[in-house]
């Protein structure tokens, strides 16, 4: 085997260890994977700019891209329904972004795709606790006063009309906490953790594609491999190992140019790209800062 083969063979190992390293930076124990239960149609889809500040230009751009898998518009319109009474989050709708998410980054090619399977494992391991704790309805009912209280007083009567623990963020927090899943000292199942680990990807996603979407600094627009890096370098690389850190850097080398994000959101430059991006990123936002609170609130920022 020659020199570059042999290369090329290392990093492929190091990408497949990093697929399944990627969120929690150590492969801990093997997770079951269970079936997915929400799929979307890929249609068209045309949205009103939610910022305001880009009027009649953010709302034409904001459209559904033909012949693509990830769809920029499903993925705000996901973030925005996630968005629930009382700065709580919806599971349904937030899970659905990831979907869209995960799409986005395996349309950047298979070493940046492995990534996703992971983030497809972790969304999978919450609809399996949904599904699970659907088929206990009598269970579920006991819990109503924790998630009412939880809640808040102000959307009572709305959070009552919801009994599942996985409906949101508050009710499966609270539904773990009484029911003893959440372990602040060893690794467990918990829907909690799970969502944590999402929590952390999802402001690297969130950092880097705020970055993206910055206008030229002195004429020169970075390119994506390196404003992948500097995001990760900023958020996940806090919470892995050297090794899966390494492993990343690697993954990001491989990433398309810029020309290559026009047409994955239908657009024409630039311009067009920091519109539709920065759309996006303030939906994001909003989603991470009401999980953000939640489980900072709860001391769940660290669980193991």
């Amino acid at each position: 085997m020659g020199v570059k083969s042999k290369a090329a063979a290392a990093i492929l190992v190091l990408l497949l260890f990093l697929g399944s390293l990627w969120l929690q930076g150590g492969l801990d124990y093997h997770w079951d994977s269970c079936l997915k239960g929400y799929n979307q149609v890929n249609g068209l889809h045309q949205l009103s700019n939610s910022s305001g500040t880009d009027g009649a230009e953010g709302s034409h751009l904001l459209e559904g891209c033909p012949g693509q898998k990830f769809q920029v518009s499903l993925l705000l319109s996901h973030l925005l329904a996630a968005q629930a009474y009382n700065s709580d989050v919806l599971l349904k709708p937030y899970l659905s972004s990831w979907d869209e998410l995960v799409r986005f980054m395996e349309a950047l090619g298979p070493m940046v795709g492995l990534i996703s399977k992971e983030i497809e494992t972790k969304t999978s391991i919450i609809r399996q606790l949904a599904l699970l704790a659907e088929q206990n309805p009598e269970e579920e009912l006991s819990d109503i006063h924790s998630i009412n209280s939880v809640a808040g007083t102000e959307s009572t009567l709305e959070a009552s009309q919801h009994t599942s623990a996985y409906h949101s963020l508050h009710s499966m927090i609270s539904v773990e906490l009484s029911r003893g899943l959440v372990d602040f000292h060893h690794q467990t199942d918990s829907g909690c953790r799970t969502l944590l680990r999402l929590h952390r990807a999802l402001l690297w996603l969130k950092l880097f594609l705020e970055k993206l979407a910055e206008t030229p600094v002195a004429g020169r627009l970075r390119s994506p491999s390196e404003l992948c890096r500097e995001a990760y370098q900023n958020t996940l690389a806090n919470h892995h190992t050297w090794f899966v850190r390494r492993a990343a850097e690697l993954a990001f080398i491989a990433l398309p140019e810029r020309s290559f994000f026009y047409k994955l959101v239908c657009v024409q430059n630039q311009e067009e790209l920091s519109i539709v991006l920065n759309t996006v990123v303030q939906a994001i936002g909003k989603v991470y800062d009401r999980t953000q609170k939640g489980l900072e609130e709860n001391g769940m920022l660290d669980l193991p």
